[in-house]
């Protein structure tokens, strides 16, 4: 193993000030063509190579310290966040880190709290954690790897995990097996006792410094036996007292820190453990791959996730006093409880095994004793076992208030991805409305890698569409997620299509799975996009209504002016202007909208037009003219050639009808799976939250004796949050 701290040349610190410097110039050019896919890349190689060898960690940071601070200095706040994340990143690598470059980072760090949000918030996050991991270096190290591999502890009992949802509609299923082995590629750091190695060797080295003998340690650390598990939970122990306490006692924490350390050089070797070394560098978190064809898979995962883990724990956790009742929470119930149902041959085991033996049967009644046993709930039936979970039935116990689970839910896709991600919250939210069972002990987070296969326009034939407007939009608010997601989005296809082609006994591509495990671990801080809810009416007599919701547009079509366009264009080309002209099908349907417009100073004011169409467009994007979160922009599609279509507003719901005996089609976040036919008329506004309807009205809290509720002011819509590096208020 490389030594993991002292000097290094003034070649390899001018080499990463250069590599440094190539980072931030990704972030001030503008994308050229043909250059835009490689953006991110030389973040990865620059982690990649302090993964690789963690002694130029040391010389990386204090070049980043140098460059935050003139960042600051120049007020480049453009560079402020991306040098934030690399710093910390860099420290989570890091194996021995320096007392007075601690300091340095901290101060800087402190010094960034002054500047506004985000820039601030993101400073100070940091600036605890930098306090925290020099109290207690390793921490930091130890806390993630123990939560992403789930490291059993009673003084850090979280665990996390990646779901990594991929869209078939954009995904060919040709591709989908490689992208699979990507990103469920088999990582020998992913073991639990190699993690636990991990954890030790790290820590060792990062609190005692130059004084742990790196290669013995780790050789000790392979041939250790059961003690491992021992040396672990005393480590974890340590260390969060050492959290709690602060530096209050330095000189005791060294001192049971060198304890451990010499009992695992002193311990007896175990001669069955494998002769390989540890290592230091950081596993990739646990992931998981779906393939997102039904629309409660997420739902399905999630509570799959939550009760195999807890079932897991309680498993591991119990006591003496809880082996009888192991007994019977392990026998399942399968027949009817009626002793003439019984086979013959099962009779006589329970027989014998109720009376203790054949020597005791002769003497005993021809009756028998049932062990107790707990009825199983049906595999299908998920939120039967939720229930029995929380009530501490069927072998599983869930604490009502505890949410010690992270889902970080990741889906690959374009607009229509994220279009039935926000149908999927919607419809969580729904079910949760009534019971909290999931969401109250599984904290839920959602990231978004956008992925396209550039499909065609439904409107304009031979004109690609843009499937990515969200991705743009995110890339817009954070610099940095358009360096580092959006620009390396287009590779993943590449990168699929040419493990596809590769044979089966290649060994896997390890970019993606560094991607995401870089992505999960830094954006903490989601972009909230709006989610709007939209009321279909069809036409006919029994006018049913769907309720359905969407993230990133609604198009309003009329088919037959479609076709009468197509035609009238042909009728053009062949040099027989006016034949077969319909006057009332050139201007399109007569459309009436009432819509309550949207206004900087949010004061809302009803309004009303009708005029002839040929389609609408509902884009909910923000504006930057009107800071309203909750706002569409609404635009028409005028046929008429002689007239623009310069119709266009913002409001903040609308309702739309057609004054003819026409009907019209509707179309959400460009998925064709998400089309509606014979429509007669739409309501647009923005989706509340299932929640807020099974709540009282009556608020026990108000503003003064007889005042008006708070309640009132409380934001009751829905959100779809996207975790970003930088994030916007709600």
């Amino acid at each position: 193993m490389e030594e993991t701290f002292g000097g290094v040349s003034s070649v390899v610190e001018s080499s990463l000030y250069h590599n440094v410097h190539s980072v931030l110039r990704e972030l001030d050019c503008k994308p050229q063509a043909g250059s835009a896919c490689n953006k991110g890349m030389l973040r990865w190689t620059l982690h990649n190579r302090v993964d690789r060898n963690p002694s130029i960690s040391v010389p990386l940071l204090r070049v980043l310290i140098k460059e935050l601070e003139k960042a600051e200095r120049i007020d480049s706040k453009i560079r402020i966040i991306p040098l934030l994340h690399t710093l910390v990143y860099t420290v989570l690598q890091s194996v021995f880190i320096p007392e007075d470059l601690y300091q340095r980072m901290y101060f800087c760090l402190k010094g960034l709290v002054t500047l506004p949000e985000p820039y601030s918030a993101i400073a100070l996050n940091y600036a605890r954690q930098m306090k925290m991991e020099q109290n207690a270096p390793g921490i930091l190290y130890q806390r993630r790897v123990s939560a992403e591999h789930n490291l059993r502890n009673d003084l850090y009992p979280l665990h996390e995990k990646v779901f990594v949802f991929v869209d078939p509609v954009v995904f060919p299923l040709s591709l989908v097996s490689a992208l699979k082995a990507d990103v469920e590629c088999a990582d020998p750091g992913r073991d639990s006792m190699t993690c636990k190695r991990r954890v030790l060797l790290h820590t060792m080295i990062a609190g005692l410094g130059k004084k742990c003998q790196v290669d013995q340690l780790s050789q000790s650390l392979e041939h250790l036996g059961e003690e491992l598990e021992l040396h672990f939970q005393d480590l974890i122990t340590i260390l969060e007292q050492r959290t709690e306490d602060g530096a209050s006692d330095d000189n005791r924490y060294k001192t049971r820190l060198q304890e451990i350390y010499q009992d695992i050089l002193t311990a007896p070797k175990d001669p069955s453990c494998p002769a390989s070394q540890a290592e230091t560098q950081l596993p990739s978190p646990e992931v998981s791959f779906h393939v997102w064809t039904k629309e409660d898979d997420i739902w399905n995962e999630l509570v799959n996730f939550a009760l195999m883990v807890h079932a897991d724990r309680n498993s591991a956790c119990l006591d003496e006093d809880d082996l009888k009742r192991t007994s019977v929470v392990s026998t399942v119930s399968t027949d009817s409880g009626i002793e003439g149902d019984i086979p013959i041959s099962e009779l006589s085991s329970i027989m014998l095994e109720s009376q203790g033996g054949p020597e005791e049967q002769s003497c005993s009644s021809q009756s028998f004793y049932r062990r107790p046993c707990v009825r199983c709930p049906k595999a299908g039936n998920r939120m039967t076992l939720m229930m029995e979970a929380v009530k501490g039935n069927g072998g599983y116990s869930l604490t009502k208030e505890e949410r010690g689970l992270t889902a970080r839910i990741l889906v690959m896709g374009d607009d229509r991805t994220l279009g039935r991600l926000a149908k999927t919250l919607h419809a969580i939210r729904k079910r949760e409305a009534r019971h909290l069972l999931l969401t109250k002990r599984v904290n839920m987070e959602m990231y978004y890698i956008p992925v396209t296969d550039q499909t065609l326009s439904p409107v304009q034939e031979g004109v690609p569409e843009d499937m990515l407007t969200l991705a743009g939009y995110l890339g817009s608010v954070d610099p940095w997620y358009d360096c580092n997601i959006n620009s390396l989005g287009a590779m993943i296809l590449k990168l699929a299509q040419m493990k596809s082609t590769q044979s089966e006994s290649s060994d896997p591509n390890n970019f993606l799975l560094d991607i995401i495990s870089y992505y999960t671990r830094v954006s903490q801080h989601p972009v909230h996009l709006p989610i709007y809810s939209v009321k279909i009416c069809f036409s006919g007599l029994s006018g049913t209504t769907v309720e359905e919701v969407f993230v990133a547009q609604l198009v309003m079509d009329f088919p037959e002016i479609k076709r009468y366009k197509a035609t009238f264009k042909d009728t053009i080309k062949g040099s027989v202007r006016y034949k077969n002209y319909n006057p009332q099908e050139f201007h399109g349907a007569v459309v009436s909208i009432n819509y309550k417009k949207a206004s900087i100073s949010d004061r809302e004011k009803e309004m009303g037009m009708s005029l002839p169409m040929s389609g609408m467009l509902i884009g909910v994007l923000p504006s930057c003219r009107v800071k309203s979160l909750h706002s569409v922009s609404i635009s028409f599609q005028d046929m008429n050639p002689t007239r623009p279509s310069t119709h266009s507003f913002r409001a903040v719901s609308a309702n739309i009808r057609v004054l003819e005996e026409r009907t019209f089609t509707v179309c959400l976040d460009k998925d064709p799976r998400k089309t509606f036919r014979n429509v007669q008329s739409i309501e647009v506004s923005p989706c509340l939250d299932p929640g807020y309807s099974h709540q009282s009205t009556k608020s026990k809290y108000s503003l003064g004796e007889g005042g008006e509720p708070l309640g009132k002011y409380v934001n009751k819509t829905l959100t779809l949050p996207i975790n970003t590096f930088c994030g916007t208020e709600q």
